[in-house]
Parts: structure tokens; sequence; C-alpha cells
């Protein structure tokens, strides 16, 4: 559903925030949510925690997590990464850092999170998977990491809408299928013999249609948790996402989900949106909704509906890019990002590469502790951390395999069998597990 990241340039973070500053901006927004579920098999799982507390200085500010668990072969996995996801992505972030440097490492501690959910499960030898789409807001920022096929759209307030997860379908995404087929798998449909060949693209051994899960011991380690994660600031006008299963989305295009519930406060809103999925063909699948309104704090009603787009065949015309300023000059970039209420991308990442995404243009102190695992925050002896660099791309901003951040063994074997540099048989790390 996402574009992939082309030759542009994004807002700096350190603007951002200067400006918020500049335009005394910097009120929190209020955070109200809702959530519908009708289930068939009750392997969907939610995650709200709002108003999250974090030191700061000698204040405290506040942040607000969401999340979809979508199972499936059983909900141990989605039970799983519900109760621990969370914590494991904080312990991935430095204590200490102020705002900027803490938005700024988000992204790399998804990562890391995800990849410590998906390795601590397995080792509990349960075959279960489950997709994740982890949304966290602080202030006007909203960070979004996801694997498999749960999605999170925006919709801004000018009725514009942003795609803010990606699919890891097969059948959607051809990169994802070459990716694994070099690392080892197989991609193919189910063969039903003498050559008749039915359903979904599905990698084998395991069948399963996903590229990106946590969980899945009986799939090959190439079906990674390597989230896809897009970063974003809203104006201070606020926005509306829409957070659900592919119970939703298999039923509802994204404008269609946005329409029917225009102007309801959310729980209302994810009443209808699970309503209008589910009215045509009957419950087919769990089927789970979360509406999350980002409000001006002043206003606690919900917004008010905005100016429709031009109709294309009767649905919205999609604004299906981020609007992103000229490269042309950056010798004023205070001046150039003045432009007020555009909502403004700050990262998109999905390369299923550790070495590309754990590179940082911050400085390393900032991000990772030097003699602490990247993935696991398991502590090493010095020397004995192996670099994420070494073995990996020419192409990272930093290849010397002499630099950090570092891996411990076990994190470095599951890093090279995701890569497909090793093949130890069709279960999901199994050599060098605990």
């Amino acid at each position: 559903m996402s574009s992939h990241k082309g030759e542009h340039q994004t807002v700096p973070l350190s603007v951002l925030l200067k400006r918020e500053l500049a335009n005394e901006k910097i009120e929190r927004p209020e955070i109200v949510s809702g959530q519908a579920n009708q289930s068939k098999k009750g392997e969907d799982f939610t995650l709200i925690k709002s108003e999250c507390q974090r030191v700061l200085g000698d204040g405290v500010t506040t942040y607000s997590v969401f999340g979809i668990l979508d199972g499936h072969n059983g909900a141990a996995a989605a039970i799983y990464t519900k109760e621990n996801l969370l914590n494991n992505v904080l312990s991935a972030i430095p204590a200490d850092l102020n705002r900027e440097e803490w938005i700024a490492a988000l992204p790399r501690a998804l990562v890391a999170g995800f990849i410590k959910t998906d390795k601590d499960f397995q080792e509990k030898g349960q075959l279960s998977g489950t997709t994740v789409t982890f949304v966290i807001i602080e202030g006007f920022i909203v960070t979004v990491a996801s694997v498999g096929d749960s999605r999170c759209i925006l919709e801004s307030a000018d009725g514009s809408l942003y795609y803010l997860s990606a699919d890891h379908r097969f059948e959607d995404n051809e990169e994802e299928t070459e990716r694994v087929t070099a690392s080892g798998g197989e991609v193919g449909r189910l063969n039903t013999g003498g050559g008749t060949q039915i359903g979904p693209l599905r990698c084998w051994p395991g069948g399963l249609c996903l590229s990106r899960s946590i969980g899945d011991l009986d799939v090959g380690e190439f079906i990674v948790p390597v989230p896809y994660v897009k970063q974003v600031k809203l104006s201070s006008a606020g926005g509306r996402l829409i957070i659900a299963s592919d119970g939703v989305w298999d039923a509802l295009s994204a404008e269609a989900a946005l329409e029917c519930c225009r102007g309801m406060p959310p729980d209302a809103a994810a009443g209808q949106v699970v309503k209008e999925a589910v009215q045509p063909k009957g419950l087919r699948d769990d089927t789970t909704c979360m509406v999350v309104d980002i409000l001006p704090a002043e206003k606690t009603n919900p917004p008010p509906m905005p100016q429709h787009k031009k109709m294309t065949k009767g649905v919205f015309k999609v604004k299906a890019i981020f609007k992103r300023k000229s490269t042309e000059s950056t010798s004023h970039i205070g001046e150039e990002y003045l432009e007020p209420d555009v909502v403004e991308e700050l990262v998109e990442e999905g390369s299923a590469m550790l070495s590309e995404r754990f590179d940082t243009k911050y400085p390393l102190c900032n991000m990772f502790k030097l003699f602490t695992c990247a993935v696991c925050q398991v502590e090493m002896k010095p020397g004995e951390g192996i670099s994420i660099h070494a073995g990996g791309s020419c192409n990272t901003r930093n290849s010397r395999p002499w630099d950090g951040p570092f891996l411990c063994v076990t994190c470095q074997e599951k890093r090279e069998a995701m890569e497909g540099k090793n093949h130890s048989g069709n279960g999901r790390y199994s050599s060098g597990s605990e």
C-alpha cells in the first residue's frame, strides 16, 4: 500500500521541533480512541496504553501506544507480543534522551523490539504467529511499525489520505517475494495435484502467505519480524487514524472505511467500520478496528467533516504520497519549512537488512550502548560483540566492521538466518538458540 522511498528530502526533525517552539505550538494534543471487534477465531488482540509517562529533564512528558495483533495458527504469538513488545521497544532506547533524540531513536528501537520479541517467542517452541501494527503517538508525531497485513491509515484535517503501513503479503509485494526466494525460500500457490494451483502465493515450507510476522516457528527464518516503519508529523489541526486487521481491509478500501464513519466519535466510528466490513458477506474472519482521533488540546469534540477532495468514480482522490519539499535549495532550511498545516514525513524505512535499519546519522552514544547487544540488550564484554556492519552492504553510510552498533552471537546468528546467509533447516532460528 505504501510507495517506496525515492530520492527526496524529508523534513529534519530538529527543524520541526524548533518551529513548534518558535510558533508556540507545543500543546499536547487530545488523544481519543475507540475500538470494536467481531470474533470468529479469537485470534485478534488490541493494545491501548494512553498517557504513558516518560521523565524528561525536570518534568514528565507523555505518549500513547496503540496496536493490533492478528494471530494465526493459534493465539499464543499475539498474546505474547501484546504483553512484551512495548517493553522490548522501550528497553532499546537509552535513558535520559531529550525529546528530539527519543523520537529519532524510535524507528531503530522498534526494529530491535520486534526482533527481540520474535526471538524470545521462538525459544518457547510454539508454532503460532501474528501480524503487528504498532503505533506510538508523541505530541503530533506519529510513528507506525508493521509486519503482516493489518494496516494503519491517516486522514489529515484537510481530508487527505495517507498510508502509514505496508502490506507484507506475497500476493501484493513482488519485492518481498524476491527477497524471500533469494534467501532460500520457495514462493508459490498451493498445488492440489495434476498441475492445478489454487489460493494466494505462499512461502514453503509452512504455507504462510505473509513475508513478515512475529512467531511462525515452522517457516523459514527469512519470514522476518523486521518492521516497516513510517514516522510523520501532523499539523496542529490533527487527524484521524484507522488501525484495523485484514478482516476490515479485505472488505473495505481505505476511502470507504473513512467515509462510512465520518463525523462519528471514535467508539461509534470503530463499530461502524466493523459493521460495514462484515455486513456484505458475513463474518468470515476476526474483524477488528481501532479509531484514534488526534485533536488540538482545546478541541474535545470529533473533528468536523473535512472538505471533500475531488471525486473520482465516487471516491476521494487519494493523496498517495506525502507532500515533500524541493531539494533545490537547502541553504535557507529554516525558511523553507515554515509552510503551515501539512503532514510531513520524517522517516520511511522498509528494508529487511539490519545493517541498513540500524545505520544512523545521530551520534552512536545517543542511540546504542557500546557494550550492549542492539537487539536483545544483553551486556557483552569489550570485543565480544559483532558489528552490525560486518559483512553488510558497502552502500551503508558506515560500512566499517569495527564500528557499532554490535550484536551478541545469538542475535548475529538470527540476523544471518534472516538474510539467507545460512540455511539451517526449516525452523526459524533453529541453530544457536538457547
